[in-house]
């Protein structure tokens, strides 16, 4: 059985800003993570007393109250997380823009309308390089590109189309 860890009594400038953040954050875990050190303050409760109040594991909460004690306030934030490498090059951000400025069917694609998803699969074929549409907006919006929603038009190879189309919604008026 591991020894209770002892929460000494917050200051009540401590007390204000835990309960602060208790209040007024839209973070689950990290308004858990207050509650936690509050139970352990003010009620004195034990971690598997708290464990079973925030739905976690005994070890959980002692490892946030050892945050705690040790960071204080600002231990009870999540460390920010590295990201991995960009996968986004120059080259590549220069390429998507040529590309997106391009009619697809002329690039040798089956439509003619570019998507972010169409582009981020264009662009996997050519660079190798795989991205994610979200990626791909971002880059064009940086380029100051957004592409529209397209538009579907309803269209004839006849000559006379137009003619028959308007004397069609003439009768429609009538």
């Amino acid at each position: 059985m591991q020894k209770p860890l002892q929460v000494p009594i917050p200051t009540p400038a401590e007390l204000e800003a835990l309960e602060n953040l208790y209040r007024t954050t839209r973070d689950v875990r990290l308004r858990t993570r207050a509650q936690i050190v509050l139970l352990a303050a003010e009620q004195r409760m034990t971690a598997p007393a708290i464990a079973k109040i925030v739905r976690e594991t005994d070890q959980t909460v002692r490892n946030w109250l050892k945050r705690y004690l040790a960071e204080g306030i600002e231990g009870l934030k999540d460390r920010p997380m590295p990201a991995g490498p960009c996968k986004v090059t120059k080259e590549y951000e220069q390429q998507l823009l040529f590309v997106v400025r391009q009619r697809p069917r002329s690039l040798g694609q089956p439509y003619s309308m570019w998507t972010l998803q169409r582009l981020a699969d264009y662009m996997a074929l050519e660079t190798g390089i795989r991205t994610s549409y979200e990626t791909v907006r971002q880059v064009l919006k940086a380029g100051e590109i957004v592409l529209s929603r397209p538009q579907h038009k309803i269209s004839s190879p006849d000559p006379e189309y137009l003619v028959k189309k308007r004397r069609l919604k003439m009768q429609e008026m009538v």
